[in-house]
């Protein structure tokens, strides 16, 4: 299958890339390739002849999307309009990245996927409006959730540990709760999904959830670095442009149905450090 991967340059496009090769042809488009921001994005993707479309593109900066909500809303919604647009005249599935943070944070149990969403910030919000987009223009999708990505070049786990070599104290936020998720893992899902033609919507996780404090902690342990002081702070304590969902683990039920699950975020973690502190030395 000839399938197109937008935000192709990012961890999770990058991961895609290599979780598809060798089985399907493999589309990769950067920005550079297909500006979200304009409607000439969807000529520029019908020129692909692709059979499905995995779309992560995003403008994922939490905190610039409060600085500027009308960009957020022009990449994130609009952008993937286009997307969506795209995959009508190719007559092709589309499956669309989102989050956790279309959800509020004010729930007791890991969020479903069919449970309400009602975001509380800008990057949530285009997210989620990008979700309406597919379901308003497509009968052939799938909406994949996920969350706290690691895996790639620049994510929590490698700031974590650049703070651990530049500082003997790091504060992390205790009360902010999600599921960590190796972006190699959530790809190596998607490849199997698509194989399914069960289009729907997916939280395709690690498996457990945490803190971003206990996230922090793991990391450094991993990493041999139990000199560094871990101070808990709050989300209170922490100001930042954004609002911030403070629970937001996500439950795959659906997938899981499907015998598509993804091990503990432990046992990614620990491969992923592993793996970075060979490199680094």
């Amino acid at each position: 299958m000839r399938i197109a991967v937008t935000g192709a340059s990012g961890q999770l496009g990058k991961a895609l890339q290599r979780a598809l090769c060798g089985v399907h042809e493999v589309v990769p488009l950067s920005h550079a390739d297909l500006d979200l921001e304009h409607p000439d994005c969807v000529q520029r993707l019908v020129a692909t002849d692709a059979q499905c479309v995995i779309h992560p593109a995003a403008y994922t900066n939490v905190d610039g999307c409060a600085h500027d909500p009308d960009r957020a809303y022009r990449v994130n919604a609009l952008g993937t309009r286009y997307v969506a647009l795209a995959c009508q005249l190719l007559d092709a599935p589309l499956v669309y990245i989102s989050t956790n943070e279309v959800f509020n944070g004010t729930a007791t149990a890991p969020y479903l996927e069919y449970d309400r969403p009602a975001p509380i910030n800008p990057y949530g919000y285009s997210k989620w409006a990008g979700e309406q987009a597919v379901r308003e223009l497509l009968h052939r999708f799938y909406i994949v959730r996920v969350a706290w990505l690691f895996g790639g070049e620049r994510n929590f786990v490698r700031t974590v540990l650049r703070l651990a070599r530049e500082r003997n104290q790091i504060a992390m936020v205790a009360d902010e709760i999600g599921s960590p998720t190796c972006a190699p893992d959530a790809a190596e899902a998607v490849a199997r999904l698509i194989e399914t033609s069960c289009y729907g919507t997916y939280h395709l996780v690690n498996e457990g959830s945490c803190s971003r404090y206990e996230f922090a902690a793991a990391t450094l342990r991993l990493a041999g670095r139990d000199d560094v002081a871990l101070q808990p702070i709050t989300l209170a304590e922490y100001p930042r442009a954004s609002k911030v969902p403070p629970y937001t683990p996500l439950r795959n039920f659906a997938a899981a149905d499907l015998g598509i699950r993804l091990r503990p975020w432990e046992e990614a973690l620990a491969e992923y450090v592993e793996g970075v502190l060979k490199v680094e030395g």
